[in-house]
């Protein structure tokens, strides 16, 4: 799509750094790469489905690394997403991811990397979902595109109001704890978006392996934003 390459085009060119999402610098020694896919094979002992378990797992990657935050998912398929009956399909079960997490604890503040106004905001309660969820709505040369977070804390969005001014590195969110984060080891979702595709308050973010192609389209890598060599 036209707007897609423009915008990757323009974001790429952007002579300074963005607004950091999170204090923590995700360029610093202590931030590595999580892999959620088959891959890993130490994933098999993992149980999924309980989050505290889920969540002890996580610390483990992160403690045999040293490191204090993970990151990483643009387009990575992964095997967790079968703990959730939410990703399941008739034909295909969904397992792309879509965005980039950040696994870092709950209650971290949570940032605007640019500016923007809000777009919609909602709770996605369902067990795996994003729980409580925030987008925003940003504009550049003329190019309206999105940015959405999720794993939020409820607290996120007491106050928010549809339209309302957001400038870069604004407060938005805290990062959320299980269960109200949709039931997950703390983290944030970040994704990048062209195109809505009419929905309001929460958008895919993990796709069935058939559909990866269309959604390139939609959701730019949010490195472009992130700036992580990490992620790189």
């Amino acid at each position: 799509m036209e707007n897609t390459a423009k915008l990757t085009s323009l974001l790429t060119a952007h002579t300074t750094s963005f607004a950091p999402i999170v204090d923590h610098d995700l360029n610093a020694l202590d931030v590595v790469r999580l892999d959620f896919t088959a891959h890993n094979q130490a994933l098999l002992q993992a149980d999924f489905k309980d989050t505290a378990s889920f969540e002890h797992f996580v610390l483990g990657m992160l403690r045999q690394k040293n490191a204090t935050v993970g990151v990483g998912g643009y387009f990575e398929d992964r095997v967790i997403y079968r703990r959730s009956e939410h990703f399941e399909g008739a034909s295909e079960s969904r397992s792309i991811h879509l965005g980039v997490d950040i696994w870092a604890p709950a209650h971290i503040p949570i940032y605007a990397p640019l500016a923007g106004t809000v777009h919609s905001f909602q709770d996605n309660a369902n067990f795996g979902d994003y729980g409580p969820t925030i987008i925003l709505q940003h504009e550049r040369d003329g190019i309206t595109f999105y940015t959405l977070y999720g794993h939020l804390s409820r607290t996120s969005l007491d106050g928010l109001f549809v339209g309302r001014s957001i400038a870069a590195g604004e407060q938005i969110a805290t990062m959320g704890p299980y269960p109200e984060n949709g039931d997950w080891p703390p983290h944030l979702h970040f994704q990048l978006m062209t195109d809505l595709l009419g929905k309001s308050g929460d958008f895919p973010g993990v796709c069935a392996p058939s559909e990866e192609g269309f959604y390139r389209q939609i959701c730019l890598d949010p490195n472009l934003v992130l700036r992580s060599r990490h992620l790189g």
